[in-house]
């Protein structure tokens, strides 16, 4: 499947992967949660945990959210229950799975007396895939599926005869299921088919060397139960879940029934602009070398397949306005194997190693440059240490959180859903009336549309990159600045 060439680089590339790792688990760690994908996902796992409601997703008290499955909420929680409410618990279960993924390839090219440590450095230098390592978010979930999926229908139809990548083949589609829902199915399904025309009697092998019967009874056990739970607790989750979050996202650039957010339009065929950035610099290789080599591409099965399941995913998206670079995950590992598989035909390698190495060096002295001067804070999006800040400093430490007019994720989520929003001035007057001391969050460019009077009321307390607080007393204790 692979030429059985030892890297001559095998040191450096060992030393770099644990770099890497160890380097991208310190910032899920000691980097806050980012608005908004991170926090609200995390504010989810919250209140399941708080709720104990471990079907219904909410995106706040009592409100449904219906717009993904639950597993990488499943996830999160039982880490915040293991090991507390903190950033790291929250991240925990998508670093493993980008492990699990890294594990898996391991496994595959071990057994195929083949170096790994390539692969997996490719992986690691991926800016995709390097920034996914550790996020709160469903992509993580959704690739390890489709990676399961995809490598266990691989190995399922080299073997002989039925075996346990099988299964494990039918529990991916499941797991997928419960991670994004159908689009699981999108994404694998087509390569798989297209693979297969290319040689009919592949067809058969599928017949023969899959189990069927008790694969499909596998994903059934796994999936369905939730999805007949979900809508029975919370009417109308199959409908807006399956025609609105998969038709309606896909179709409508301007969809306006998304219930959490606004569309993510861009022109059609930005998903090649992102796969190109997101992919650097291996994905260039990888055409260059597809070009090269084209006239053999469809002679060679295992290139075949992975050029398949590489290509299907941005054509599919290319025809999408509503689309984010996050959709191109899964495709990092056929771009990892392709590039191993042609490694030893290229010989510019020191260069292309190089090359990879700059995202990660250029993430580790942003890191510690921000870190060291202290304006780490300024440069997150995150309100993190404007709540945390005042509260650490403050007699009370249940000082009431307001935001005017947009309230983030992340104050939802380091207030414990306790902030509140405030839209109007008799609002703000209602606030001020409540409470003896209180704080408001302020996007800077929303100040001047503060009232006068309020204005004249509360104190500058810090700000950054974005936002200010200031607080509120009946009583000052200092002259109010805004």
């Amino acid at each position: 499947m692979f030429p059985n060439k030892k890297n001559a680089a095998s040191n450096y590339l060992i030393l770099s992967i644990v770099a890497i790792i160890l380097f991208r688990f310190l910032l899920t760690i000691v980097l806050p949660l980012q608005d908004k994908t991170e926090t609200r996902y995390a504010e989810i796992a919250r209140l399941m945990v708080e709720t104990k409601e471990w079907v219904v997703l909410q995106i706040d008290y009592g409100l449904p959210f219906w717009a993904k499955p639950p597993l990488s909420t499943w996830l999160s929680a039982i880490s915040i229950e293991a090991f507390g409410l903190t950033e790291m618990a929250l991240r925990l279960p998508s670093f493993l799975l980008s492990i699990g993924i890294i594990l898996l390839l391991w496994r595959i090219l071990k057994k195929e007396n083949i170096s790994s440590y390539l692969p997996v450095f490719v992986l690691l230098t991926m800016p995709e895939f390097l920034l996914h390592m550790g996020v709160v978010s469903t992509d993580s979930a959704l690739a390890f599926s489709v990676v399961i999926i995809m490598l266990s229908f691989w190995k399922a139809l080299q073997s002989e005869k039925r075996s346990y990548w099988g299964y494990l083949f039918f529990i991916g589609i499941g797991l997928g299921l419960l991670s994004k829902g159908p689009i699981v199915i999108v994404l694998t399904a087509p390569p798989i088919f297209i693979w297969c025309l290319l040689d009919t009697k592949r067809f058969k092998e599928i017949f023969i060397k899959l189990p069927w019967i008790l694969g499909i009874l596998l994903m059934t056990l796994i999936t369905i139960p939730w999805y007949i739970l979900v809508e029975q607790r919370s009417p109308g989750f199959l409908e807006y879940f399956i025609i609105g979050e998969h038709l309606g996202r896909f179709t409508e650039s301007e969809w306006k029934n998304d219930l959490y957010g606004g569309p993510k339009s861009q022109f059609r065929g930005m998903v090649w602009v992102f796969l190109f950035v997101f992919a650097f610099p291996w994905v260039q290789f990888v055409f260059i070398s597809l070009w090269k080599k084209r006239k053999h591409v469809f002679k060679n099965k295992w290139i075949s397949f992975l050029v398949l399941w590489l290509l299907w995913t941005p054509v599919f998206f290319t025809f999408s306005k509503n689309i984010l670079h996050t959709y191109l995950l899964p495709v990092m590992v056929p771009i990892a194997l392709l590039v191993t598989y042609w490694w030893k035909d290229f010989e510019r390698k020191k260069l292309l190693l190089r090359l990879s190495s700059i995202f990660p060096i250029l993430i580790l002295f942003s890191f510690f440059g921000l870190y060291l001067t202290g304006t780490l804070d300024n440069y997150v999006k995150s309100d993190k240490s404007l709540i945390e800040n005042q509260m650490l400093g403050a007699e009370e430490k249940d000082i009431p959180v307001y935001y005017w007019f947009h309230k983030t994720y992340s104050g939802q989520f380091y207030t414990h859903g306790q902030a509140g929003l405030v839209k109007k001035p008799k609002e703000i007057d209602s606030v001020m009336k409540l409470h003896e001391t209180c704080l408001f969050v302020i996007h800077k460019k929303n100040i001047e549309l503060m009232p006068n009077y309020f204005k004249g009321r509360v104190v500058f307390l810090e700000s950054n990159r974005n936002k200010s607080i200031y607080i509120y007393n009946k009583k000052p204790k200092e002259k109010p600045i805004l």
